[in-house]
């Protein structure tokens, strides 16, 4: 009986919420990356900050039943076989939004141009943002893989609630006068 080669797992950008210093690297990077020009607003990243000194860096979590993917009438979003990330194909979206309403992190969102919507393709399996948030020393995004062990719909929530939960982490009971 041979063994089966080893598969390794999809790629995944891990957060680390409370390691977030606002830089804003991961952004940069997104747009540069995606758009040829620095352009946070286009970034498949984005950092909220709705509680001063609380940074939420948010993009697509992949998960497990791709609600997003599903909800599009016009098949613009697919999942890479390989990475597991969403791809949009531009020229077919329509930026209709029902991707957005479907996402439970509501994470999608309309590109500037508004004429598509943006989602985080994990840059082709090498997550930009992951590399230079490691290299920055902050380690809030971090490259690592998909496994079984973990449920990856858990980090699928709206900024709001993330910072709520953060700023109770951070201060305590203190903390849900900021929310």
């Amino acid at each position: 009986m041979g063994m089966r080669p080893r598969v390794p797992p999809k790629p995944w950008v891990v957060r680390d919420f409370i390691k977030c210093a606002g830089c804003r690297l991961c952004e940069i990077v997104c747009s540069t990356k995606h758009e040829g020009r620095i352009w946070p607003e286009a970034s498949r990243v984005r950092v909220f900050m709705l509680v001063p000194g609380v940074e939420v860096p948010l993009l697509c979590t992949q998960c497990s039943n791709y609600p997003c993917v599903a909800a599009c009438p016009v098949d613009a979003l697919s999942v890479h076989e390989e990475t597991g990330a969403v791809l949009v194909d531009n020229a077919a979206c329509t930026a209709c939004g029902l991707c957005i309403d479907a996402c439970p992190g509501k994470i999608p969102h309309l590109h500037p141009n508004r004429e598509y919507i943006v989602i985080c393709d994990l840059c082709g399996g090498d997550p930009e943002c992951a590399k230079i948030c490691s290299q920055a020393g902050y380690f809030a995004l971090f490259k690592g893989g998909r496994t079984p062990s973990l449920n990856f719909d858990l980090y699928a929530k709206p900024p709001e609630e993330i910072t709520a939960n953060l700023v109770v982490n951070l201060f305590g009971e203190k903390g849900e006068e900021f929310i």
